[in-house]
């Protein structure tokens, strides 16, 4: 199952990067492959975790793929959870985590796994997916700098 899995040093808070990522509908904006993005349900729960179901299409020239995904919004604990519910994957699981930095930035943790059901969708979307998520980070990142401003000596 392909896995991808990176640590990055941001010059912004992680308040900051936890409120960009939860941002889900901007998505189609900004994120590398994300063509539609539809939130069907938004649950907040007491503990201040939030529960978003929502339906993403990814599209890479000919290729069009819709998947359900619950997002678990842990602003408390500074994580983001996706798990997988319907489409084209046999199984997708991401993660991210916002570590804050003594100089007001944070580390930022992205985790990816996914295997597709299609043996021939693997093959016409599993690199292209690779270095899509390969660039995901940057492109958050790239966000974050357009949204809160490019930190001076950055």
């Amino acid at each position: 199952m392909p896995k991808f899995s990176s640590k990055r040093r941001v010059h912004h808070s992680a308040a900051q990067m936890f409120d960009l990522v939860a941002d889900v509908e901007r998505y189609p904006e900004f994120v590398p492959l994300c063509k539609s993005l539809k939130i069907r349900q938004r649950t907040p729960k007491p503990d201040g975790t939030e529960i978003v179901i929502a339906d993403m299409t990814v599209a890479f020239k000919l290729v069009r793929e819709a998947f359900t995904s619950r997002v678990t919004l842990d602003r408390p604990n500074l994580k983001i959870m996706v798990e997988y519910l319907q489409g084209p994957f046999s199984n997708l699981e991401n993660r991210w985590s916002f570590e804050p930095k003594p100089d007001d930035g944070c580390d930022v943790g992205f985790f990816l796994s996914y295997e597709f059901k299609s043996r021939m969708l693997a093959m016409l979307m599993g690199t292209m997916f690779d270095t899509a998520f390969q660039r995901f980070a940057a492109a958050f990142e790239k966000r974050a700098d357009a949204i809160y401003g490019k930190p001076a000596g950055a």
